[in-house]
């Protein structure tokens, strides 16, 4: 018998025996395994909440200095509704926040606000009534009206007060010429009355904000399903009249 098979055996480990800072170390890369997302995604949310706001602040400040007609006054709220679909509703308010304030150092602050009042708001709303796809076509359209119609009674009001003059008379001019027009057009020899016209004034501003929101809602639909980011569907007259299948 040799030395070396006469010593005895070492006692082999235990694989189940580990100490305590090995099993935090473990614990530890499982938690970074688990959340690597959060720690990607919060830089990623930050920058497109700040070019998105910035986005929504540079279309209103072409469109106000260069107006094109429609074509850019229909995608006001939709960056920010983006943000809403993308991140959430805390990053939407600090990209209609952020949106205001970078207009207000471009444009002055009584011309941020008639960017906030309505269309900051308005992309939160609808970011709200996309979100998840849950809420039909005329309920957003609906709550996206009523806002749109308080915005522009604001935008009278305010520019009222800078300007020195009541410009809902103006609308009122306007809508009473328009009223006479039909009535003469009708056969009608009556002339209207004060409370015919203040009703057609409001009723032209809400029709006038209730076509706008099915305009926003049709371009979000069509944008929106490209970018990964699909909106609840329309009507299916809707879908029958643009031939589109999603």
């Amino acid at each position: 018998m040799s030395i070396l098979d006469s010593l005895p055996d070492e006692p082999e480990e235990d694989p189940s025996a580990e100490s305590p800072t090995s099993l935090n170390q473990c614990s530890d890369k499982q938690a970074q395994l688990t959340h690597p997302q959060l720690k990607a995604d919060a830089p990623l949310k930050m920058v497109e909440t700040a070019f998105l706001a910035s986005t929504a602040s540079l279309i209103w400040f072409i469109n106000f200095y260069f107006p094109l007609g429609p074509l850019l006054r229909v995608f006001f709220p939709v960056p920010i509704a983006l943000v809403y679909l993308r991140w959430g509703r805390r990053a939407a308010w600090m990209a209609a926040l952020t949106s205001g304030l970078l207009l207000a150092v471009l444009m002055g602050p009584f011309r941020s606000l008639l960017f906030i009042m309505p269309f900051g708001f308005m992309g939160v709303l609808l970011g709200a009534t996309w979100y998840r796809r849950r809420v039909p076509w005329i309920v957003s359209i609906i709550l996206g009206t009523l806002l749109g119609s308080l915005g522009v009674f604001f935008r009278l009001w305010l520019l009222s007060v800078l300007s020195g003059e009541d410009l809902w008379i103006y609308l009122i001019t306007q809508v009473t010429e328009f009223i006479e027009w039909l009535f003469l057009k009708l056969g009608l020899l009556a002339s209207p009355s004060v409370f015919l016209i203040q009703v057609g004034a409001i009723a032209l501003i809400i029709l006038n904000n209730f076509i706008y929101l099915f305009v926003v809602h049709l371009a979000a639909w069509l944008l929106f399903d490209r970018l990964g980011n699909p909106i609840p569907r329309p009507p299916h007259w809707v879908q029958v009249l643009m031939d589109y299948e999603g």
